[in-house]
């Protein structure tokens, strides 16, 4: 790229050429990489990048869904559709599975089930021996997150050790495993919530329904909006509002919170996004909430 070019490239150019840049790597370094998909705002830039940077041929890897159970069917209606749409294979390992197998012990029928997501996750990786999973995580995120190399290395038991990261200069990355360890890679890593979106308004990329304001029965709990669904009915004594929302972040019902907003368009996101005070995941995941070292707990153990 000449110096005039270069130049002209804006910031959204600069960064979607670092993920297709990093994507390639993968490809080009690893054995038998994955990307996860699980049709969120986040997966489906990944999900865009990558037809950027291998199109037209297929993809390098497969796609890969985590399914807690509990998701929205307006997110998993979508992964199902852009992955057909898209003609690329789409392998689906759910938490229920775990469960009926024993590889998951809930304390409680109503557990949070986001904590458990590493079992299957890591049990997906063995079942296919993956040696490279490439996801939408941002450093924005969350504290933990903030401390993650683009390429993260995970040991034989799919742990993650913050002090035992390899070194990222000049942008030069090391993808080689033994066998049995693995890569985590956020080609991602140095978006914000508002390059996402100033990226899906640019590309005009399809996301699901929830991400637009619309109104749906909730509960306060706190600061937060608590959905009522069947998976999360009001209890006595609770107030049930119909308020105008839209989803920051869509994970597991029992722990993904809405936001009053009436943005019907992505101008309107965008502009919410802008004067936003907390992250996507602080203003909320219920399940980040706990404790301050949640997310770096759960990727110790394994989460991505």
């Amino acid at each position: 790229m000449n110096a005039v070019a270069a130049r002209s490239l804006s910031h959204l150019d600069w960064l979607e050429a670092e993920a297709i840049h990093i994507m390639r790597e993968v490809a080009g370094q690893t054995t038998n990489p994955v990307l996860l998909f699980s049709g969120g705002k986040d997966s489906i830039v990944m999900l865009h990048l990558a037809t950027k940077a291998f199109r037209p041929g297929k993809f390098p890897f497969p796609l890969l869904h985590i399914d807690t159970g509990h998701n929205f069917q307006e997110v998993v209606d979508f992964r199902d559709y852009r992955a057909a749409q898209l003609g690329e294979r789409l392998i689906v390992r759910t938490l229920d599975d775990s469960i009926a197998a024993g590889r998951i012990v809930l304390r409680s029928p109503d557990e949070l089930r986001n904590k458990h997501q590493s079992v299957t996750l890591l049990d997906a990786i063995a079942e296919f021996e993956f040696d490279a999973c490439l996801g939408g995580a941002r450093r924005d995120e969350e504290k933990a997150r903030a401390k993650e190399r683009v390429f993260s290395f995970r040991d034989e038991w799919g742990q993650w050790d913050p002090k035992n990261q390899r070194p990222e200069l000049w942008n030069l990355y090391n993808a080689r495993v033994a066998k049995g360890e693995n890569m985590r890679v956020f080609p991602i890593s140095n978006w914000t919530e508002l390059d996402v979106w100033q990226y899906i308004a640019r590309e005009k990329l399809e996301v699901p329904s929830i991400y637009f304001a619309h109104e749906r029965e909730v509960v306060r709990r706190g600061e937060s909006l608590l959905p009522v669904t069947p998976l999360t009915p009001a209890k006595d004594g609770d107030k049930v509002e119909v308020v105008s929302v839209r989803f920051r972040t869509v994970g597991d019902i029992t722990c993904t919170c809405p936001v009053a907003s009436t943005a019907k368009n992505y101008e309107e996101i965008l502009a919410e996004t802008v004067g936003a005070t907390l992250t996507e995941r602080g203003a909320t995941r219920m399940d980040d909430q706990t404790s301050e070292a949640s997310m770096e707990q759960r990727k110790k153990e394994g989460y991505f």
